[in-house]
């Protein structure tokens, strides 16, 4: 069934059109990602459908009594209550309900032979079982656990919250509320990693339909099943997750460039034939013929080119050493009686690109600003290598100076460079014309986080230390910076809650806990299969703890079965490293076959094969890259147990 449609969609501001001819169709349990550059309008979008705000053209319908709820960018919450009673407020009926219930059981209890009175019980009480009604408050529990709030803040009064901790209680609401559809803007904004996967888990089971504006590709690869792009000329919908509708656009894209360039092909030889032949007696009835085809020709509309993004290179003006960053034993935090976390170790080599993760407030941010020396460690010590030298990109913007035009933030850092070198950086991260001399105090997020990686990008540091870098920026800004990071020469240090960021750029990961640091030696989805196997042999070992232990050996006798174990270990460990070596060799043979079948000129002309192809190779890439890490591991391992 229809929940809701959208049909050429026109919105305008002051007479200029922000788009036209949007189109969208949302129909019963579909899971829905709407995606486009910063600034095209898809907040707009979403408020005209949902009527906050007047299109300028095209209809908008929804089912019959659809109940719908959106996450408002002001949370809507009654800031005199606590917590815990906004909750309750979504189940009001039920409460009223069991009220009722409560009152007929008194009444029963005057009169038991009222049949009437044990009639309406029956009905209320069946309908309140149907409703949940002896388990919506475990369901709150649940929910307001999974976000963070604890039972110790249940009756905390939300005046006393903050706005990230306002957003994410809006959030939890508006789930407890369980409309058919579900409308997101941004969910993801002020969770930390262990949130977002819960509230994927939880939305991956809602029983409603999704649409979701997200800013988070991991979060859209692992809960949509169609992508609706939206761009100034219109809407453009893919089937499958994020990842699927990347290819899927290229492919399409190739193709509308292919047929556009041969009827382009085509037209000027037409045209060439009819200048040449027309005069000509005897090949002017031919010409004219010519001339009524290009005439009756519908001509295809040249693609659209990409949209203007930013495009920049993180050069370092010399190298490093080899060891670029240690942290030992190191406990972070504001006040000794009650560190963040700690302790905390991280090695840093030449070429690293090494992320870290952690819950929010574990102190992940803190961690960065006592490693530069901002904050003192609490306890531990950091050394940098030779020859570092350190670029810092601040989540909160407090390299910049409000007073400051655009043009002068930079300017004044390198006074020398001429105006129009300057002007010509800024154009290249999209300040352009007069942006350049707008008051930093006036821009957006958005732009503020350019502003920054611009500042960054012409110190020409080896070793960048990033704290939640993609914070602010558009999707295609996020790749532009990913490539930029990914073919930097130096060194990278960073703090995300971008998974899809870090499964492309870390190839080491360190989780911050109040208890310290663990390090992991591959990326997002390599540290997810790692905990996995870690709680299974937690699991496994606590059963084993179970059963009753062995009497104990002499010494020599365990002395000699720990060498043999020993020798066995590195044994397998041999055996592993070959067989990973001999694996990575066959996947890279077939990368190679599957590359060289991409380029025959059949395939060039159907996407769809194409996109079979990319897929095919996606997959090996990815399964080399496991085992290459796994490689590097066992390696590890086989020279340690030597």
């Amino acid at each position: 069934m229809i929940l809701l449609q959208a049909q050429h969609i026109t919105k305008e501001f002051n007479a200029v059109p922000v788009f036209t001819n949007a189109n969208l169709i949302v129909q019963d349990h579909d899971r829905i990602g709407l995606v486009g550059p910063n600034g095209v309008g898809k907040s707009t979008l979403i408020k005209t459908i949902i009527g906050d705000e007047a299109a300028d053209g095209g209809q908008i319908s929804f089912a019959n009594d659809l109940t719908w709820g959106y996450l408002a960018q002001d949370s809507g919450l009654d800031t005199n209550r606590t917590i815990y009673a906004e909750m309750l407020t979504v189940f009001s009926d039920l409460q009223k309900m069991a009220a009722q219930i409560h009152s007929l059981e008194h009444q029963m209890g005057a009169d038991p032979t009222n049949h009437d009175l044990l009639s309406a019980y029956d009905q209320l009480s069946h309908t309140f079982t149907e409703k949940n009604g002896y388990g919506y408050e475990a369901e709150i529990r649940s929910v307001l656990t999974g976000f963070k709030f604890g039972s110790d803040v249940w009756d905390k009064p939300i005046a006393t919250l903050s706005g990230g901790e306002k957003s994410r209680l809006a959030l939890a609401k508006l789930l407890l509320e369980k409309r058919q559809l579900l409308i997101l803007d941004e969910p993801t904004n002020h969770l930390d990693i262990d949130t977002l996967t819960w509230l994927e888990g939880y939305l991956r089971n809602y029983p409603g339909a999704l649409l979701l504006v997200s800013h988070d590709q991991y979060f859209l690869d692992k809960l949509t099943t169609q992508i609706v792009e939206l761009r100034a000329d219109g809407t453009t919908t893919y089937t499958g997750n994020y990842s699927k509708y990347l290819v899927e656009r290229e492919a399409r894209s190739e193709q509308a460039w292919k047929a556009y360039e041969h009827q382009q092909a085509e037209i000027a030889k037409l045209e060439d034939y009819i200048q040449k032949n027309i005069v000509r007696a005897s090949t002017t009835k031919m010409a004219q013929s010519r001339r009524k085809k290009l005439e009756k020709m519908v001509r295809l509309p040249k693609p659209v080119g990409e949209e203007k993004t930013i495009h920049f290179q993180f050069t370092p003006d010399r190298t490093s050493g080899n060891d670029v960053l240690r942290v030992k034993d190191a406990t972070v935090g504001y006040d000794a009686a009650h560190p963040m976390a700690g302790p905390i170790n991280v090695n840093v080599d030449k070429g690293d690109r090494v992320g870290i993760i952690g819950a929010n407030g574990v102190g992940k941010s803190t961690l960065l600003k006592s490693i530069l020396g901002k904050i003192p460690f609490l306890k531990g010590e950091v050394l940098f290598g030779t020859g570092v030298t350190v670029g810092y990109y601040d989540q909160e913007q407090m390299i910049l100076h409000a007073e400051k035009t655009v043009l002068n933030e930079v300017w004044d850092d390198h006074p020398t460079m001429p105006e129009k070198d300057v002007r010509s950086i800024l154009g290249s991260f999209l300040f352009r014309g007069d942006d350049v001399l707008k008051y930093v105090a006036d821009l957006s997020g958005g732009k503020k986080a350019r502003l920054s990686l611009v500042k960054l990008a012409l110190d020409h540091d080896n070793f960048l230390i990033l704290d939640e870098p993609t914070n602010h920026l558009d999707i295609e800004s996020k790749e532009v910076l990913e490539n930029a990071l990914q073919d930097f020469a130096g060194t990278i240090l960073f703090v995300s809650h971008d998974r899809y960021f870090i499964n492309a750029l870390a190839n080491h990961t360190y989780v911050i806990t109040p208890a310290g640091s663990t390090h992991y030696l591959g990326n997002y989805d390599y540290y997810l299969a790692k905990k996995a196997e870690e709680d299974a042999l937690a699991a496994e070992n606590a059963q084993q703890t179970d059963q009753p232990t062995a009497p104990d050996k002499s010494e020599t006798q365990q002395s000699f079965e720990e060498t043999k174990a020993a020798q066995r270990e590195q044994r397998r460990l041999e055996r592993e490293v070959a067989q990973l070596e001999k694996e990575i060799d066959h996947l890279s043979h077939q990368e190679t076959e599957v590359q060289e079948a991409m380029a025959a000129p059949d395939v060039l002309q159907d996407y769809k094969k194409m996109q079979e192809l990319q897929a095919q190779l996606t997959a090996l890439e990815t399964k080399r890259h496991h085992a290459e890490n796994e490689w590097a591991e066992k390696l590890t391992a086989l020279d340690d147990n030597a």
